[in-house]
């Protein structure tokens, strides 16, 4: 099979490592053509340091590489996913798959990473979406990881699986796209959460504490937007929600630690030094909630903290003395 990657980031090479590891003809694709250079040159991604690139690994910056494709993974930052779908367009066919493995919420239009693919790309040939608890580090030294292929067309969902699956990358499938798509953009937002935790010295019990209600949250209004309940236990939901919100390979956590230590947002995201998604994610979800009139109080309060310089210290003691609520009555997941 003939894949092409676009996104020459972490997670996009790594898995193109995958796709090449299965004996699929890859191509990693680059919107710039001196990183594309780079990365031919190395054979290896600043990104995944220690990571060999194999010379059987084309890299290009020419959209060129598109033709003859039978499926396309769409590893852009959720910022630049209609973009990459625009550029792709003409190149896709009807028997194409398009794959998003994107983690967020396109601002303003609050649209899922899919749908925005599907309205990029003319939605000329099926979207599927992948996610699940996944550090790039990790794939592309082939530590055990497992993922979801998501498809109201579960036939295109299996193509996926059957393509990235292999002993040290387990995929399931399912149909529930919403689902899968929110709680990946959801879950970024609740880690800069748990790092902002970590930044002012709270410990484990609390990160306990903000990781299962957020997971409420997160559950209730995935519901209420189409998900199913399900999805938020599984791999894409409590999850990828584990990984991100305990591991400091990630991006979202590291950014949060330094604005619980005191910096700026824009200091935080300055010093991480790559995209962290879930502060373009809080902005989203906070609308999405208040469009849909779903209660979200932690995300609410990310959002105050994140883009009205809400002191982060403030937050603990308003969510600490909320009014009284039953578990079992009150959590949409149990």
């Amino acid at each position: 099979m003939k894949a092409v990657v676009l996104g020459t980031g972490g997670w996009g090479t790594a898995l193109a490592l995958v796709l090449l590891d299965n004996g699929h003809d890859v191509t990693l694709w680059s919107r710039t053509p001196a990183k594309a250079e780079a990365l031919t040159r190395t054979r290896e991604n600043p990104l995944l340091k220690g990571v060999p690139l194999p010379e059987a690994l084309h890299i290009t910056a020419d959209p060129a590489c598109l033709e003859g494709a039978d499926m396309v993974v769409c590893a852009s930052p959720s910022f630049a996913v209609r973009k990459t779908g625009e550029m792709a367009a003409p190149w896709l066919r009807p028997d194409s798959i398009l794959v998003t493995v994107s983690k967020g919420i396109e601002r303003d239009s609050n649209l899922r990473m899919s749908q925005v693919l599907r309205q990029a790309t003319g939605d000329v040939c099926k979207v599927v979406a992948f996610s699940g608890p996944s550090h790039a580090e990790e794939v592309g030294r082939r530590l055990p990881t497992g993922c979801v292929s998501a498809c109201e067309d579960l036939e295109a969902a299996r193509f996926v699986q059957d393509a990235f699956m292999n002993d040290c990358f387990r995929v399931y499938t399912s149909c529930d796209v919403i689902g899968v798509e929110l709680a990946a953009a959801l879950k970024n937002v609740i880690a800069l959460c748990c790092g902002i935790c970590a930044g002012l010295g709270f410990q484990d019990n609390t990160k306990a504490l903000l990781m299962t209600r957020a997971m409420a949250e997160i559950t209730r209004l995935g519901e209420h937007l189409g998900g199913e309940r399900q999805t938020f236990g599984g791999l894409a939901g409590m999850g990828d929600l584990i990984v991100t919100c305990t591991s400091l390979h990630s991006r979202n956590n590291r950014a949060g630690i330094l604005i619980g230590q005191g910096k700026t947002v824009q200091e935080a995201m300055k010093e991480v030094g790559a995209v962290v998604e879930g502060y373009y994610a809080a902005e989203s979800i906070h609308q999405l909630a208040e469009r849909e009139n779903v209660e979200m109080p932690i995300s609410r309060c990310a959002y105050e903290v994140l883009y009205q310089g809400r002191p982060a210290r403030d937050v603990a003691p308003e969510l600490m003395g909320r009014a009284k609520k039953d578990e079992l009555l009150e959590t949409a997941w149990l």
